[in-house]
């Protein structure tokens, strides 16, 4: 599903790298969890997935999809929902929805009924005809949600999810993660919430200043780690 081989980025004229040939691989039906301290690397290589930022060297493959080569193709197998979504403030919310809609061609009476289920699940019905610009941050971030999931991406990308989300919202996130791959597709998200990670995801990538140092499932990275402690004590051993 998301494959990274070998990707390297360096901003500017700095020597050390930002993030450091990097390898993994996201496969179908797996929750992917992306972890490490501030600076480490995860948003960069995230906009790297995304296609905001080009590698300086690697290839990102996305459902068999060079995200270099052909862009666009490869947008279309991806919603990206960030830490922090920037929407059009002065249009309405339904508005956003149907123009995200239009962009991944969602035809007109299924994106009806999946706009319909995501604003009851969110909780934000009342709040859709409304300009953006008067939403709190948690609203935004559930809009985003809601217009990222409108297409039922093969590849769902989230950057710190629950940060702004009441904890309704998260629970249910974290259930629509689940059942988003149970039917084959994929979640690869970063978060600082490592209770979260641990038992929500599938397996697991742990990052420090740009190189991959840890990945595996829990029972795999506890093994490696030789010790049985929570993944917030490993992740701590293993960054500090």
């Amino acid at each position: 599903m998301l494959k990274l081989e070998q990707v390297s980025k360096t901003y500017g004229n700095k020597s050390e790298k930002a993030v450091d040939n990097i390898s993994f691989q996201v496969y179908p039906g797996e929750i992917f969890g992306f972890v490490g301290p501030n600076g480490a690397g995860k948003t960069t290589t995230i906009k790297m997935i995304v296609s905001l930022l080009a590698p300086n060297s690697g290839k990102i493959i996305i459902n068999g999809i060079d995200n270099q080569k052909n862009i666009l193709e490869a947008k279309k197998q991806f919603s990206y929902v960030p830490d922090n979504p920037e929407l059009f403030e002065k249009i309405k919310g339904i508005e956003y929805l149907k123009f995200m809609a239009d962009v991944y061609e969602v035809p007109v009476a299924e994106r009806q009924q999946l706009i319909e289920k995501y604003l009851a699940v969110f909780e934000i019905k009342e709040a859709v005809n409304d300009p953006i610009g008067s939403y709190s941050h948690g609203m935004k971030q559930k809009l985003a949600l809601v217009g990222a999931l409108i297409h039922d991406p093969q590849l769902f990308v989230l950057d710190e999810p629950m940060v702004g989300l009441d904890p309704k919202a998260s629970f249910e996130l974290k259930k629509i993660m689940r059942e988003h791959c149970d039917r084959g597709r994929s979640v690869f998200f970063s978060t600082h919430v490592l209770d979260v990670a641990e038992k929500i995801c599938d397996r697991i990538a742990i990052i420090k200043k740009g190189k991959i140092i840890e990945v595996g499932t829990m029972a795999e990275i506890r093994e490696k780690a030789g010790s049985q402690e929570s993944l917030e004590n490993i992740f701590l051993e293993l960054t500090e």
